[in-house]
């Protein structure tokens, strides 16, 4: 959507940029001018992927190539006119791509993006490394842009030419257009002439574009003016500057750990270095080769589930497809890299993909070589890992459900807050929760809830405390579904501490028990009047055998849905009919010794609703009727204060 429209006539429009395009060209020019060179490099990956597209499009289609099948990136300089050009003959953009993709920034997770912005300029760049730079880099050296485009199978007369300073406005005009493909004109800024010099623009691309898999052309440098009596030099020939060399091709010893992180920003269009990739060809019944790395940060959109997937996929070293998400389940879409197989055909398609044993052989063992990776960070230290697991950790935690022939090797990757944790970070790793296991202790207690202190201050930890049992504080959304599909670790089978009856097996005190059945006899009386003024909140009343300090809590009943699951699913817009959960009441507590001697039947009841409401608020839920709430507890006070 754009903001305004100025003039308009058959052929030509000026309109206004979106808010947030304007705001993330301010941050762009400001927080990445001290590493402006990295223009160059997005704006020729954008090209290698636009060819990349068109080689695709291209097996169903191969008109749309017209006259000229070699696909390629030019850049060229004007000196006189201060001008650098970028050109691809990849599939090129129609007049309404062109809006969606520069004039509005379209992509899903903007929004957050722009939240997440915090004014300072360091931690800001970072985020905008997330975000993807991209064509908006452009602005960091001009003062002026000018984009000329027209898609492949498009007849000349529907070119398109968007020109804008980056101001507030762009124009978007309808040009005869001979070549498929897109043209970048930048207009330097006058303190930015460094980038006129040919030389300097070939170092930048070997620095950072030496393997973009297609050639890299360069217009070379116009000869000195001839002199006196002497014949006009004549133009060189252009000359490819890249090696356009598949990397992932070459053997790991000819490859410097600097090729491989310059490598990882091309093709992940990321400007920070990766935090670990591997590099392995597999031989046999089956060979590809992939080159997989582990971004060190997350992208703005990593929680967006159907994103496009990170993977690229060639075939003998032909560019195929990006978004294929059947090379990488959901749950590891935050890695970045290639795959390349000799198995596949040239014109594989999406159908193909769906039903191939191949892409299911290759599936498998990349994530296999993906969870081998992060097993190697662990090794070096949870300190390494923890960088990981604070950045992808809740993504992560997804292959539990989604993939249970690796569950097992994923449950030991993944990390938890615990009850005995220092703060909310998540360290704790199943295999050392149990290893420091209560004598007698056969189960992996957790909690879930909305929040970490919501979790760590719930009553229904109280005996868990009193008693130095370890509970998993689970906070993520995902992890109510996690509980769900991981029953058990190393034998021990996973337990909610605020599901069903509270079984402590050998650690249960067999005297506090016995005194627990005397005490719930004793207020037999009590809890059934509770039951009559209750009826329409809770299913059941009893003894509670988990609360020392608090005096009641809800519990979910065996298989039931707990009040956090209830949350996240209307969260989901999912219809939710609210079930009824148990009332525990701790009748050692001195409000429920009040209320067992309370003689007025009125009053009994409003202090009945206290406690339920109470234990309401206490669960993270919202009371239905407040005010009815502060009342009744306006009156109990009254009453105490005698």
């Amino acid at each position: 959507m754009t903001t305004e429209v100025h003039t308009t006539d058959a052929h030509k429009e000026t309109m206004g940029f979106q808010a947030e395009v304007q705001q993330l060209l301010k941050l762009v020019i400001n927080s990445l001018y001290s590493n402006k060179e990295i223009f160059l490099r997005e704006l020729v990956s954008n090209g290698a992927d636009a060819c990349d597209k068109l080689r695709f499009e291209g097996l169903s289609d191969d008109a749309l190539f017209e006259s000229e099948p070699d696909l390629l990136v030019e850049i060229s300089v004007d000196k006189e006119a201060k001008t650098v050009t970028i050109e691809d003959n990849g599939i090129g953009m129609n007049r309404q791509e062109v809006m969606e993709n520069i004039g509005t920034i379209a992509r899903s997770g903007t929004k957050s993006f722009f939240e997440k912005l915090t004014g300072d300029q360091q931690q800001d760049s970072h985020l905008i490394g997330q975000f993807g730079v991209g064509f908006y880099s452009s602005f960091i050296i001009a003062d002026r842009v000018s984009v000329e485009t027209r898609r492949a199978g498009l007849t000349a007369e529907h070119g398109g030419r968007w020109e804008s300073t980056g101001e507030g406005d762009y124009t978007l005009e309808t040009i005869d257009k001979a070549r498929r493909g897109t043209s970048i004109t930048l207009h330097l800024r006058e303190e930015e002439s460094e980038f006129l010099d040919g030389w300097k623009l070939r170092s930048l691309v070997h620095k950072y574009s030496e393997h973009i898999t297609l050639p890299i052309m360069m217009e070379p440098d116009a000869p000195p003016p001839a002199e006196e009596g002497e014949e006009p030099k004549e133009m060189e020939p252009w000359e490819q500057v890249n090696k356009a060399t598949a990397l992932w091709s070459l053997n790991r010893n000819e490859i410097s750990e600097e090729e491989y992180k310059e490598f990882y920003k091309s093709v992940g269009h990321d400007w920070q270095e990766p935090m670990e990739w591997i590099h392995a060809r597999v031989e046999g019944n089956l060979e590809y080769t992939q080159l997989l790395y582990l971004p060190a940060k997350a992208p703005f959109d990593l929680n967006d589930r159907e994103r496009t997937h990170g993977i690229k996929l060639y075939v003998r070293r032909v560019f195929i497809m990006e978004d294929t998400d059947k090379l990488m389940p959901t749950y590891l879409r935050f890695i970045r890299g290639v795959i390349d197989s000799n198995d596949l055909p040239l014109n594989v398609s999406r159908e193909i993909l769906q039903s191939s044993k191949v892409v299911d052989q290759i599936k498998k063992g990349s994530v296999k070589k993906v969870l081998g990776m992060l097993e190697g960070v662990v090794k070096r230290g949870e300190e390494e890992y923890s960088k990981f697991w604070s950045e992808f950790g809740s993504v992560f935690k997804e292959g539990l459900i989604e993939d249970t022939s690796n569950q097992e090797r994923i449950a030991k990757l993944c990390r938890f807050s615990t009850s005995e944790s220092e703060g909310q970070s998540q360290s704790v790793s199943l295999e050392s929760y149990v290893s420091r296991m209560s004598e007698g202790q056969n189960k992996i207690y957790f909690i879930t809830a909305e929040t970490y202190n919501a979790a760590k201050n719930s009553p229904h930890l109280e005996v868990f405390r009193k008693k130095g049992i370890e509970v998993l504080l689970l906070t993520d959304s995902v992890d109510e579904w996690v509980t769900n599909h991981l029953r058990e670790f190393d034998g021990k089978s996973l337990q909610s501490v605020t599901q069903g009856d509270l079984d402590l097996g050998e650690l249960e005190d067999k005297d506090e028990k016995m005194e627990l059945e005397k005490e719930e006899e004793s207020f037999k009386s009590m809890i059934e009047q509770m039951k009559e003024v209750l009826s329409d909140e809770v299913e059941d009343i009893r003894v509670s055998s988990r609360l020392t300090d608090s005096p009641a809590c809800l519990v979910a009943g065996a298989g039931g849905m707990d009040a956090n699951m209830e949350r996240i699913m209307k969260s989901m817009g999912q219809e939710v009919a609210g079930s009824k959960r148990i009332l525990e009441i701790n009748v050692g507590h001195p409000l429920v010794e009040r209320l067992q001697s309370e003689a007025d039947d009125e009053r009994f009841a409003d202090w009945s609703r206290i406690l339920f409401d109470q234990s309401v608020l206490a669960e993270g839920s919202q009371l239905d009727d407040p005010a009815s709430f502060t009342r009744r507890l306006n009156e109990l006070l009254q009453t105490l204060a005698g």
